[in-house]
């Protein structure tokens, strides 16, 4: 004869048996939303549309039609429709490491076409304003350096044997050098500096150069209507520059119009991976070349709401 349970033990059993159910269900759930190796969370043709940090984010995420949330290795992944496309957002975080990782976590584990990037960025080209959105045509690293040995007070030199890849001239002890780089298409070990956005984005992006921009948000304006600037190049690297002698050595050599903290290292993982990219960068401030403190606190929001607005207007533009 079976022993009975008494109303406590079976209370406890119950209990014990709807822990193991939660457990198990939360460990389905971990399974679904943080695929171990390159596990693919769908396999959905999508753009990746990244931000670097949560106020550029935030004016894409409620455009989101169908939002489905994933966290892979605690970032969070949003897939849906956005201006019609299939999309999958993120933050890559600040810097170009976390630029470099999360580009390459996306492509890992989703099915990625194109990679569109939108932010705040600092100004380097005084032709340019803030609020501007600037579509660079490539995108290079200002940061990846010799740092030269100094042979007297204030004079610097490179060793002989590096001298062939030193082209551009030097800030201070600082000499920029292409980085070493490799593909899919060119499994070999090259070297180059400058990373070229995709020919056929570009060309969808210069009919945006008429998109009316905001003058003003939260109470604040600017005293002109910012424009899209479609072309010329970008760098990127990491650094937050707010230093006018260095603001005017990167657009003198650089010829740069724009300069921020990840495009560069997203434009390198997509030339590995035979990915192509574009960036869409709105200037929050002016990377120490205004007249009095750094504008970036003042004018992020509505750098971030133009970025955003130029890049919706791409994807809708987008075939």
């Amino acid at each position: 004869m079976r022993n009975r349970l008494s109303p406590r033990s079976a209370n406890l059993r119950r209990w014990l048996m709807m822990l193991g159910l939660w457990a198990l269900a939360g460990l389905l759930t971990a399974c679904a939303t943080a695929p171990t190796g390159s596990q693919r969370l769908d396999n959905t043709p999508r753009i990746a549309v990244i931000s670097a940090f949560e106020p550029e984010l935030a004016e894409l995420l409620p455009q989101v039609k169908r939002p489905q949330r994933h966290r892979i290795h605690g970032v969070e992944f949003t897939t849906g429709t956005l201006a019609g496309k299939e999309v999958v957002l993120f933050l890559s975080g600040i810097s170009m490491t976390n630029a470099a990782m999360n580009t390459q976590r996306v492509l890992d584990h989703f099915n990625i076409s194109h990679i569109v990037f939108s932010g705040i960025a600092g100004g380097v080209n005084p032709g340019l304003a803030i609020g501007d959105v600037v579509v660079a045509a490539q995108w290079g690293q200002y940061l990846e350096v010799l740092m030269a040995r100094e042979t007297a007070p204030g004079r610097h030199a490179a060793p002989d044997w590096m001298q062939a890849e030193l082209t551009l001239p030097p800030f201070g002890m600082m000499h920029p050098r292409p980085v070493e780089v490799r593909s899919a298409a060119q499994p070999g070990i090259g070297r180059q500096f400058w990373f070229p956005v995709d020919a056929h984005m570009l060309k969808v992006a210069t009919g945006l150069t008429k998109l009316p921009l905001a003058r003003c948000h939260a109470n604040q304006c600017l005293h002109q209507a910012p424009r899209v600037q479609v072309g010329g190049n970008g760098v990127s690297g990491q650094a937050f520059v707010d230093n006018k002698a260095f603001r005017e050595y990167a657009f003198s050599t650089f010829a740069a119009n724009v300069l921020d903290m990840e495009t560069a290292a997203t434009a390198m993982v997509a030339h590995s991976n035979g990915v192509p990219y574009i960036a869409f960068r709105s200037l929050s401030d002016l990377a120490g070349g205004g007249q009095g403190a750094n504008e970036m606190a003042t004018f992020m929001g509505l750098a971030a709401a133009n970025s955003a607005k130029v890049l919706v207007a791409f994807l809708n533009a987008w075939p």
